[in-house]
Parts: C-alpha cells; structure tokens; sequence
C-alpha cells in the first residue's frame, strides 16, 4: 500500500515562537517510520524561530527558502535558501528568521519520534538560555523566544 503525505493536506502544529511545524514522516505524519523524521518548517517573517534547545537525535536543517540566524553550541552564522546545517545530538541550537519574508526549512533528524522542545514550548516550560543546565547563547545572537502559549 501506498501511503502519501500531502504537505497541501497537513495542518501542523503552530508555536508560540511564531513557526508552523508539518510532519511529513515520523511523529504524526501520515507516514511513520522508526529511523528518521522528516518535515516542513516555516518561520514568520522577522523572528519567527525554532528556539533553543538541544536533543538526543542528530539532524540537519535544510533551508528551502529565506535568511536566517543559525546558532550552534558556541557559534553562529547566517544560511540561506540552499543551504543545509548539520546538528549533533546534545548540542544546543537555535533557527531565527531575520528576513522580512516567511523562511521555508525541512528538518531531518533520527531515529524518529517527537523531540522534547515542542513539548516544552507547547507547554511553556522550554529552559531559557544561561539558566541552569541550558548554555547561554552565542555572543550577539537573537533572544531565545520563551513566550508562553496563549490561552
């Protein structure tokens, strides 16, 4: 049997960190897999953002389409449409739209299964940078996004 996931047909989750997350494969996309997951990512023009975090999983960040800020561990540098960054498991990362347009991103990370920042976030509980055990962020880079969901 084949089985499609429609991007079309997918509503996503919506974050308070002003991002729209599609799975595509893993999670709760139509198609399920145990080795990887796959989906589609867009951040609000001008600060929309994965915020920081870190995981178990390695991944990589495919940008499909606009600018962005990308923080990892100690550093950060600016990516565009084309360009794909690796993320090794455990290590803080951080994706900021600085574009006045939506940004477009597909995410790839394994094995598959939902990470515990979009808990965290959906719950307003996401550790803010330089506070416990979370890293601060690099020099000069954008505020980690900590709002709380609205009601």
């Amino acid at each position: 049997m084949i089985i499609v996931s429609d991007l079309a047909k997918i509503e996503g989750r919506r974050f308070p960190a002003r991002r729209r997350t599609q799975n595509l494969a893993g999670g709760v996309a139509p198609i399920q897999t145990k080795n990887f997951a796959i989906g589609n990512v867009t951040l609000d023009p001008n600060g929309g953002q994965v915020p920081w975090h870190n995981q178990e999983q390695e991944e990589v960040y495919f940008v499909v389409d606009g600018t962005a800020e990308f923080c990892l561990g100690e550093e950060r540098i600016t990516v565009t449409s084309g360009q794909m960054v690796y993320i090794p498991p455990q290590v803080f990362h951080q994706l900021t739209n600085i574009g006045d347009t939506p940004l477009r991103m597909i995410y790839c990370y394994g094995p598959a299964g939902d990470v515990a920042h979009w808990r965290q976030e959906l719950d307003g509980t996401l550790p803010p940078a330089g506070v416990g055990d979370t890293p601060p962020l690099p020099a000069g880079a954008r505020p980690q996004c900590t709002d709380k969901p609205q009601p």
